[in-house]
């Protein structure tokens, strides 16, 4: 996949080493599998690209941070810069006290936590995730917005411009349709099988980056008819070049 996303023109690559153990899941645990962590230095080596960030070191009830620390001592080792986290437990006190906890296990190794907040966990919108990280007070804390929960979550434009400019460190990009599915189970559908390029659905992207500042975009767009159909290296390009097209066509401060 390095490979591929070099042959694309990509900038950097995001990394998933912690496996949940979702059904049908490949497992990239770096941290255990050495061969692959060897292949996987080559694969940078020889592309020339930088890892951005490793995802999910998710919040769930009875988690100890610790557990996420082999994962993150490999986004170091390769030279990442951030960590996902998102919250999948209703105890408030609960999250930010493990939040907190994976700031501190990264913050030695030059990593930031970016707490997403995804439309069907219970860290759902952006005041929820804001909550937690004004509570944790760490100085690597970092939010991260993705277009397609932004939207889904109705989160109102504004509420951006009351986010510390320091908290964002990047973007997680794609389109979805403007219908937002009542049913949680078609909310995870979109997110996680068939997620559209730039400009393909009624997101308005724009919009929302003007809200942000600078920072890289990374491309979160799973769809795996649009694979089965033309393979994964068709498909990077496509994520890639859509969104070159869309940004040039949307400049920043215009929508």
């Amino acid at each position: 996949m390095t490979y591929i996303a070099g042959r694309a023109g990509y900038d950097f690559v995001s990394y998933r080493p912690i496996f949940m153990g979702l059904p049908g899941e490949p497992n990239y645990n770096l941290a255990e599998n050495k061969e692959m962590l060897r292949q996987t230095k080559t694969a940078l080596a020889a592309t020339g690209l930088k890892l951005l960030d490793i995802e999910l070191a998710r919040i769930y009830d009875g988690l100890d941070p610790k557990r996420y620390l082999p994962a993150m001592e490999i986004a170091a080792e390769l030279g990442g810069r951030h960590v996902i986290s998102s919250i999948w437990t209703p105890e408030r006190n609960f999250a930010v006290d493990c939040y907190a906890g994976l700031c501190d296990i990264a913050k030695p190794l030059g990593l930031t936590v970016d707490l997403e907040f995804v439309t069907f966990a219970d860290g759902n919108d952006l005041t929820a995730a804001l909550v937690v990280l004004r509570a944790a007070r760490r100085e690597n804390c970092g939010i991260l917005v993705d277009t397609l929960h932004f939207s889904r979550s109705r989160v109102a434009l504004e509420d951006l411009d009351a986010v510390p400019r320091a908290w964002f460190h990047f973007v997680h990009l794609c389109d979805g349709p403007a219908a937002i599915p009542a049913a949680k189970e078609d909310l995870i559908y979109t997110a996680r099988e068939a997620r559209l390029y730039a400009g393909e659905g009624g997101i308005d992207i724009a919009a929302i980056l003007n809200r942000i500042p600078e920072t890289p975009c990374s491309i979160e767009l799973p769809n795996l008819a649009r694979v089965k159909e033309i393979g994964y290296a068709e498909h990077a390009w496509r994520c890639l070049q859509t969104a070159k097209d869309y940004l040039d066509a949307h400049p920043r401060g215009r929508t």
